[in-house]
């Protein structure tokens, strides 16, 4: 009498080149058409018929999964599909990646059931499926609710909740604090602007102007929050207003550094150059004026592009003001307000210089 030992197994096979298409919105029968002209055929000598068959089961799994996925703490906890660790946060990983142009078209918009239906116009304009689309606007919506009033870092928030990678959760966290703080972004003057160039700049913002890196940091602070005190003491600066004559040190100092043409450019327009941004600092606290923070800072660009300034020579400038402004006894004899001074100006020569393609 023969033996034979049966091993049963509900194990569930991810291909991840496969998932990939899936993710990206290709239908079943698309996704045999992409492998077939891949070679997958000719490689593994599969006739097209098995291939489709192949296709249709994983695409069957996926949509299963998909309840699980848009909630990845019952991922982790389900026993119903026996997947390994790592394997459930490359699942994870790659439903919750997106494409930096169809974020970008949906920077700005709420995040609404309208909105949502309007995606055909995003996916025509970004080249990507609308199955990709409204996964990416649902994706953006579900971890804004989330996370959008949890005290505590936004990133560590995104990272513990949906189990993402550290690069992946930074960029969530800039979705969100751009939508928090409800920053103009769909202005004619700043649609030129990737995505990522918005994430340096909320980078940038969230380490200087918020609470997280003032030493106030505590339960009933959100990293989401500007920190208020900062921004009140901002309103200081209007005394360099008064003092644009001291300002000129500025252009003492760059006058053997800049082109020849820059610099009478900045001979010519410095005053109206430094009350451009000083006017800036000054309005920061108030809510509206945050909001069109970056509409500002494309302003201060316009004057510097129709001066013809090098990216070179425009850094340098900015620079040397900031650092010319701490030689004003003003600023240099108030501890506080010199503090303030320079959070300011790493944030908008970050910002500006980002923003200056």
């Amino acid at each position: 009498m023969t033996e034979v030992d049966v091993f049963i197994s509900n194990y569930t096979l991810v291909d991840p080149e496969i998932f990939q298409l899936w993710v990206e919105g290709h239908s079943a029968s698309e996704a045999v058409a992409i492998l077939n002209e891949k070679g997958l055929g000719a490689e593994t000598g599969a006739p097209l018929e098995l291939i489709a068959s192949d296709v249709l089961d994983h695409y069957r799994t996926y949509s299963l999964l998909e309840k699980l996925l848009s909630s990845p703490n019952k991922l982790q906890e389900q026993l119903a599909f026996q997947i390994d660790p790592q394997t459930r946060l490359l699942l994870i990983e790659k439903y919750y990646e997106f494409d930096d142009e169809v974020i970008r078209e949906l920077l700005g918009k709420k995040l609404s059931s309208k909105n949502r239906k309007d995606l055909d116009e995003v996916a025509e304009k970004t080249g990507k499926p609308l199955k990709s689309c409204r996964r990416q606007f649902d994706n953006v919506k579900r971890v804004f609710k989330v996370v959008e009033e949890m005290p505590g870092s936004i990133i560590e928030n995104i990272k513990n909740l949906f189990y993402l990678p550290d690069e992946l959760a930074k960029k969530y966290a800039c979705i969100v604090f751009l939508a928090c703080i409800r920053f103009e972004t769909s202005k004619k003057k700043l649609q030129y602007l990737s995505f990522n160039s918005w994430k340096k700049c909320c980078e940038a913002i969230m380490e200087q102007w918020t609470y997280k890196i003032t030493g106030k940091s505590c339960p009933e602070y959100y990293d989401t929050e500007m920190d208020k005190e900062f921004l009140l003491e901002l309103r200081e600066l209007k005394v360099l207003l008064d003092r644009e004559k001291d300002h000129n040190l500025v252009c003492v100092s760059l006058k053997p550094k800049l082109l020849q043409k820059n610099f009478i450019d900045l001979d010519t327009n410095f005053r109206l150059y430094t009350r451009t941004i000083l006017t800036l600092a000054t309005a920061l606290h108030r809510a509206r004026d945050m909001k069109n923070l970056f509409v500002d800072l494309a302003l201060i660009l316009e004057y510097f592009k129709q001066g013809n300034w090098t990216v070179h020579d425009f850094e340098l400038f900015l620079i040397t003001y900031g650092q010319c402004a701490l030689e004003i006894d003003v600023i240099r004899t108030d501890a506080t307000l010199k503090s303030s001074w320079e959070k300011f100006m790493r944030v908008i020569t970050k910002c500006l210089l980002v923003m200056y393609i």
